[in-house]
């Protein structure tokens, strides 16, 4: 299923890094993979966009809704067709501001397949051999640790775990819906800490530089939606 992508990713990665390592050495490989998540992130931005709106017209709707639970308190099943009617009315239905994160998954699984294949299109998958830093690219962190907790490989899973967790407190802080679905939205990001940790440093990476993008992301459509109230 993955096997197209893979090759197409091992192609853009293999080459970006060829083209980046006269002046970026060892860390070719992994600021390609970094620019190759911008790329993805950057064709998903008219989704993100979409996502933002729905997220604004949702917080209008509080009221509203707050005034539909209390009328149908003691029916739920009405409660739930009229706050869908109204959800779908305003087009602030939940599964857009969802969007943006289930568009990346099959690039993620690709940059995952890429780093634990052994060979891609027939040919011996030379992107396992790089590293960054002391870390291989296609090893995860529990991999790792049989060195030792300090030992430079883990070191650098460590720094990309602080990393992800700085990352995830900014996305989560900027999160403006409330009641469940706010929670589980604050809380989402820091998942991405342990996903991190069972994962190739590859995949790592991508995961770091997406959840940089959504925090910058999201500033820059919430100023830009402030400014325009």
């Amino acid at each position: 299923m993955f096997d197209i992508p893979v090759s197409i990713a091992a192609y853009l990665v293999g080459g970006l890094a060829d083209a980046l390592d006269p002046v970026a050495g060892g860390l070719a490989t992994a600021l390609a993979i970094v620019l190759f998540t911008a790329g993805v992130r950057l064709a998903l931005v008219p989704l993100a966009v979409s996502a933002a709106r729905g997220e604004r017209a949702r917080a209008r709707l509080v009221p509203k809704v707050q005034a539909l639970q209390k009328k149908h308190a003691r029916n739920p099943q009405r409660l739930q067709r009229e706050m869908a009617a109204l959800y779908e009315a305003e087009g602030a239905t939940p599964v857009t501001g969802c969007l943006p994160m289930v568009a990346q998954v099959p690039f993620f699984m690709v940059m995952y397949r890429l780093f634990v294949s052994a060979t891609v299109a027939g040919h011996q998958n030379l992107l396992l051999t790089h590293t960054l830093l002391a870390a291989p690219l296609g090893q995860n962190w529990i991999g790792v640790l049989g060195g030792g907790l300090l030992a430079p490989p883990s070191l650098v899973f460590l720094g990309l775990f602080a990393l992800l967790a700085v990352v995830a407190v900014v996305t989560s802080r900027r999160v403006t819906a409330e009641g469940p679905m706010g929670a589980v939205a604050r809380l989402m990001p820091f998942g991405t800490v342990a996903v991190a940790a069972f994962v190739p440093l590859a995949a790592g990476l991508y995961l770091l530089t997406s959840g940089a993008w959504t925090a910058a992301e999201r500033a820059v459509l919430h100023r830009r939606a402030a400014a325009a109230v």
